[in-house]
Formats: C-alpha cells, sequence, structure tokens
C-alpha cells in the first residue's frame, strides 16, 4: 500500500508500516509544517492513501471541494500506548482495499466510509 502520513501520525506507526511492507512517506520528515491542501495535493499526484489524525481533512474535502481520489482515512483513536497505536492503525489499514474514493474515520468501535465528492 502506498501511503502520505500527516506529520501528527506517530513514528512508531510508521515503522510499523514499512516492516509490514507499506511505501510511506511522511510528511513530519519530507515537508514538515506544510499546509494541509499540500498535503492532499502530493497525495493525490503521488496516489498515496493520505492518513491523518486531523480533522481539518474533511472541511477541506467537503467543504470547500478539494479533490482527494486518493483516499483519506481518519483516525479518531486515543489513550493507547505507542506500540498498541501501531498495531491498531496498520491492523485497520490491512482489512481492507476500498480505502480511494473514500473519506474514512476510524474510532475505537468502527470504520464509517464516505464517497468523496
Amino acid at each position: 500500500m502506498r501511503v502520505l502520513a500527516n506529520e501528527n501520525v506517530a513514528g512508531d506507526v510508521i515503522e510499523e508500516l514499512r516492516t509490514r511492507g507499506h511505501d510511506v512517506a511522511w510528511i513530519r520528515v519530507d515537508a514538515p509544517g506544510a499546509r494541509d491542501d499540500a498535503i492532499l495535493a502530493r497525495a493525490v499526484a503521488e496516489q498515496r492513501l493520505l492518513v491523518t489524525f486531523d480533522k481539518d481533512f474533511g472541511e477541506l474535502v467537503f467543504a470547500r471541494g478539494a479533490a482527494a481520489s486518493c483516499g483519506l482515512v481518519l483516525f479518531r483513536l486515543s489513550a493507547l500506548s505507542a506500540s498498541e497505536l501501531a498495531s491498531r492503525v496498520s491492523g485497520v489499514l490491512e482489512s481492507r482495499s476500498d480505502w480511494g474514493g473514500c473519506f474514512s474515520v476510524v474510532d475505537p468501535h468502527r470504520v464509517r466510509m464516505v464517497p468523496l465528492p
């Protein structure tokens, strides 16, 4: 899987995804401080699934009409240890292959997916 991880994604998550063989680019290393619209544009241009803990991307796509064919996954998880978070994020991402074209929200109990405009 080709992933673009926002800078708020923990290093343990990046490490776990890479260990599992995924191609992961990380904003914290590649472009720290980049604006959300630039991050989204990069994900689309590079055909990477955008993974974030930042709910502002929903507004960017739905309220402002930004293109996001790559798919977005918003994680709303907290109070997990670093290793638990890495395992949970990796497991959820690997559980499906239909992330593209959807805005997905992952909370402790479910995954909600909405087609992108």
